[in-house]
């Protein structure tokens, strides 16, 4: 335990693979199995390690829990610590994106580089609009509606239509779905805003972006690749917010080459 820093809770999740060692960090409400379509196809060039974080998946969380970004933050550098891991390259979707933004702005020694799904340098206005909208749904409407909205919201709407199987099963995941981590945790979120900070990333950083999503305006892509030094950017078209999901072969080629390129001896 760091003295100033809360103890780490220990995450479940997954690995495998071997060589340079990757985490790979889910957003909200999500859990490792979030990572499924990407993971194996990384784990062939890299240690692939996705945590459960706390209150989500078989990650219990501790009592008094505030999802602020000090614990998950303290919780992911204690794994590296138990994995005997230095530094990793942060790949973080949606609030993970945030948690690797702020890893790599106060956790800077743990940190090879950055790859942001779907992030922003802070949250906005329409972003938290949503995220209210999706929670009054759930708290006034039941899961099925919510598993609506969530569809309607995070994914582009042609991928849904070829992909209407997964509308049954977002509901049979909601059926039993414990809403107190998603509350607490969007509770820090909203109030995320680095834009005075990021110019000081020292790391190599790499933007992902859905040119259609519409939780995250993708404006922020451009925020991020103009205030972080040297950032590069992909951004995808007919793409909404769940990038790994809906495009999970462009998303392993992104980070693939991203992080290829950091670790060559010409690298960063």
């Amino acid at each position: 335990m760091v003295p100033g820093h809360p103890s780490p809770t220990p995450l479940e999740g997954r690995e495998q693979g071997a060589g340079p060692p990757l985490l790979l960090v889910h957003g909200v409400g999500g859990d490792h199995t979030f990572w499924n379509a990407v993971a194996p196809s990384l784990a062939e060039s890299f240690r692939v390690i996705a945590p459960d974080l706390r209150g989500h998946g078989r990650t219990p969380a501790p009592p008094g829990s505030t999802y602020s970004f000090e614990e998950l933050l303290t919780d992911l550098t204690g794994l590296l610590d138990a994995k005997g891991i230095e530094r990793a390259h942060w790949v973080g979707f949606s609030a993970g994106a945030l948690l690797a933004l702020e890893a790599a702005l106060d956790r800077t020694s743990r940190v090879r580089s950055v790859t942001m799904i779907a992030g922003a340098a802070y949250i906005d206005a329409h972003t938290r609009s949503v995220t209210e909208r999706l929670a009054s749904t759930f708290a006034k409407d039941g899961a099925d509606a919510y598993a609506l909205r969530l569809l309607k919201d995070l994914y582009y709407p042609d991928w849904i239509e070829a992909h209407l199987d997964l509308a049954d099963e977002v509901r049979a995941d909601l059926k039993q779905f414990d809403m107190a981590p998603v509350t607490a945790w969007n509770r820090s979120v909203n109030r995320f805003d680095e834009r005075n900070r990021i110019g000081t990333v020292s790391v190599p950083v790499l933007i992902v972006q859905g040119m259609d999503d519409a939780l995250i305006d993708p404006a922020h892509g451009r925020i991020l690749r103009q205030s972080i030094p040297g950032a590069q950017i992909r951004i995808l078209p007919q793409t909404g917010h769940m990038i790994p999901l809906e495009r999970p072969s462009e998303t392993a080629e992104a980070i693939r080459s991203f992080v290829t390129g950091v670790e060559a001896p010409s690298g960063r």
